[in-house]
């Protein structure tokens, strides 16, 4: 076992900080992750690919995990080398995780909605 300890893994045993960490309180965000784990099924079974079900790369983190990536950087906006040192994946890695997260919620979410996740006060 790795002697950091990941983020979400930090929230699921300190849920209490949720809010301070992410801008949004600990049952929110469990909401969030259901809503974006449905999203994402939906936007896999929609897509056509060329690539057999389960080819390709696995991903370094989990779903939770990846959004999670999303909300700190719309919570603290740091970039995305010291987001990729921070759940340690590449920094290209953090940015894809970001925009595809951003770009699911950004299309299924109401506008009014995503600003308000992106603009929570401190």
């Amino acid at each position: 076992m790795p002697e950091y300890i990941y983020i979400w893994a930090y929230i699921q045993k300190h849920p209490q900080e949720t809010k301070r960490l992410l801008g949004i309180e600990y049952p929110k965000l469990l909401e969030l992750i259901s809503y974006g784990k449905l999203l994402k099924k939906e936007f896999e079974e929609s897509k056509t690919t060329l690539i057999k079900a389960g080819g390709g790369n696995k991903p370094k983190l989990s779903e939770e995990e990846q959004i999670v990536l999303m909300l700190v950087y719309l919570r603290h906006y740091p970039t995305f080398q010291l987001l990729g040192i921070m759940f340690e994946i590449s920094e290209s890695s953090a940015h894809n995780m970001f925009n595809y997260w951003q770009s699911l919620f950004g299309e299924n979410l109401p506008a009014s909605l995503f600003e308000q996740l992106k603009k929570l006060p401190e």
